[in-house]
């Protein structure tokens, strides 16, 4: 094991090493470390920039809750789920560029979430951007007490803030290959 990856829950250690199989990195135990320092980086800027938005992490977020959500998966990709208004939300899937086999960005205005959504489950849809998503691993909701145009704005600026960021750690892992 290495310095990162043992930071990392023993029960993603195969998701980070899979990830790491499918970046376009040379597949070594440098680059698995390469991959869970880079993981670490981004579970960091999700919670702070979350954190700094007020937005309240969450296990779970009822398919019917009408609150918003942004949620970062075990690969990394964010998913913004926007309010739930007349029985649909708008979801943006973005994955964030070390994987080649995910689409860069896909978005359906009238998206229909199969079941809750749950840390350590995956978000299937009948109506979606993407058919579903790797397992979730965080998952921030927005204030139930804002209205749901501001809910949007608010998850287009963090998912915005967060997107950069962790382009700029991929940049970095990229660079030094």
């Amino acid at each position: 094991m290495g310095e990162y990856l043992d930071q990392i829950p023993e029960s993603l250690h195969g998701h980070i090493r899979s990830v790491t199989k499918s970046s376009g990195l040379s597949y070594s135990e440098e680059s698995v470390e390469k991959i869970a320092k880079a993981w670490l980086d981004k579970k960091q800027i999700f919670e702070d920039q979350t954190n700094q938005s007020n937005m309240e992490e969450v296990t779970e977020l009822a398919k019917d809750d009408e609150r918003g959500a942004l949620a970062i998966t075990y690969s990394g990709s964010l998913v913004n789920i926007g309010p739930l208004v007349d029985n649909v939300r708008k979801v943006v899937y973005t994955s964030i560029g070390m994987r080649t086999d995910a689409p860069d960005t896909a978005e359906e205005e009238k998206s229909e979430i199969v079941s809750d959504i749950k840390v350590d489950e995956i978000i299937e849809f009948s109506v979606g951007p993407v058919k579903s998503t790797s397992k979730i691993f965080k998952i921030a909701a927005c204030n139930s007490a804002m209205s749901p145009e501001d809910m949007e704005e608010n998850l287009t600026q963090v998912m915005t803030l967060v997107e950069d960021k962790l382009i700029e750690v991929n940049k970095t892992i990229l660079s030094d290959e």
